[in-house]
C-alpha cells in the first residue's frame, strides 16, 4: 500500500489448524498465528523497515511489539550501511510464514532456524558490500534475545554472503560467532545452501553446523549438524506441491528427522493455502502433523 513517495505499508495475517499425533497422545490448535504490518521508507538514500508483529503462536509474546527497526544507509551502489534491530542473513528458509514454501520450519531446534526473526534478532550494525554476482555482509551485534542487555563480552558477529554467477544457481552461506564470557558456553555456527530453477522445478539444499565450546575453552562440549533438501513443483500458475526432507542432530545420541508433503493453492493473488503432512522421527518418537495453513499479504 503506497501512502506518499517515501512510505508503504505491506504485511500478512497468517492462521491455521494444526494437529499432532504420535499414537499415545494427539493436540490439535485452531488460531490465528502471526499479525505484522511493515512500515518501509525510502528517503534519498536512505532506506528504513519498522516492522510491527504478534508472534500469537507465542504464549509468552501475544502483543502487538517490535520485531525489526533498521534503517540503512547506501554510501553508493556497493556499499551499505545498516544499523538497528534484524536477524540473521543465514539460513534458506528466511523470515516470516508468507516466504516459506511449507507451513511448518524444518527444524525443531531454533538454533538451525537462523532466518527465523521471530525466534531471533538482535540489535547490531553491519556493512555490505553488493557485486554484478555476488554481496558480502559483516554484522556486529550484541547477542540474540539480548537486545535490552549490557554485552558482557565481545560483540557476536557475522559474515554472510551470496553468488549467483552461474546462470539459474543461487549461493548462500556465512558463519556467526557468540563471543561470550570466560565460565558460560559458546556456540558458532556456520551454513551453506544452494538452490535451482529448472523450468517450473524449484531445487533447494542446505546444510549448517553448530559448535558449543565448553565454558569458552575451546573444547567442543557439543558438536550438532543439519541438513534440509526442498522441491517445489508448480502444476500451473495456481498450484504446486513441495517435498521436504530435514535431519537435525539433538544431542550426540539423538536426532530429528522429518518429511514433509506440502501442496500449496493460490486461491486470489493475496491469499495462499497450504495442506501440509509430516512424518516425523523425534529421538525415536514417531509422529505424523498434520496442517491447513491460510496466509493473506497486503
Amino acid at each position: 500500500v503506497k501512502v506518499n513517495d517515501n512510505l508503504s505499508i505491506n504485511g500478512f495475517i497468517d492462521g491455521s489448524y494444526a494437529s499432532t499425533d504420535t499414537g499415545a497422545a494427539k493436540t490439535q490448535s485452531l488460531e490465528v498465528d502471526e499479525v505484522e504490518l511493515n512500515f518501509v521508507t525510502n528517503v534519498g538514500n536512505v532506506s528504513s523497515l519498522i516492522a510491527v508483529d504478534s508472534d500469537l503462536n507465542d504464549a509468552a509474546n501475544t502483543d502487538l511489539g517490535i520485531e525489526q527497526a533498521h534503517f540503512t544507509y547506501n554510501v553508493n551502489d556497493a556499499i551499505s550501511l545498516t544499523f538497528g534491530r534484524y536477524g540473521s542473513a543465514l539460513g534458506f528458509e528466511r523470515e516470516d510464514p508468507s516466504g516459506l514454501y511449507t507451513y511448518s520450519r524444518a527444524y525443531t531446534n531454533n538454533g538451525f532456524n537462523f532466518g527465523d526473526v521471530d525466534s531471533s534478532t538482535f540489535d547490531g550494525f553491519s556493512v555490505a558490500y553488493s557485486g554484478d554476482a555476488y554481496s558480502v555482509a559483516v554484522s556486529l551485534h550484541n547477542a540474540s534475545a539480548d537486545a535490552h542487555s549490557l554485552e558482557t563480552n565481545d560483540l557476536d558477529f557475522e559474515v554472510s554472503f551470496t553468488y549467483a554467477g552461474i546462470a539459474g544457481v543461487n549461493i548462500g552461506g556465512g558463519f556467526t560467532v557468540d563471543n561470550e564470557p570466560t565460565g558460560t558456553s559458546e556456540t558458532d555456527a556456520a551454513n551453506l545452501s544452494v538452490s535451482r530453477q529448472f523450468g517450473k522445478l524449484f531445487v533447494a539444499g542446505e546444510y549448517s553446523t553448530r559448535d558449543t565450546q565448553a565454558n569458552g575453552s575451546g573444547t567442543a562440549a557439543s558438536d550438532l549438524d543439519a541438513y534440509m533438501i526442498l522441491a517445489d513443483y508448480d502444476l500451473n500458475n495456481k498450484l504446486g506441491v513441495a517435498l521436504r526432507i530435514s535431519s537435525e542432530e539433538l544431542s550426540a545420541t539423538t536426532d530429528y528427522d522429518k518429511v514433509t508433503i506440502a501442496p500449496n493453492y493460490a486461491i486470489t493473488e493475496s491469499l495462499g493455502a497450504i495442506l501440509e503432512y509430516s512424518d516425523v522421527d523425534n529421538a525415536g518418537v514417531d509422529s505424523e502433523e498434520y496442517a491447513v495453513e491460510l496466509t493473506y499479504t497486503f
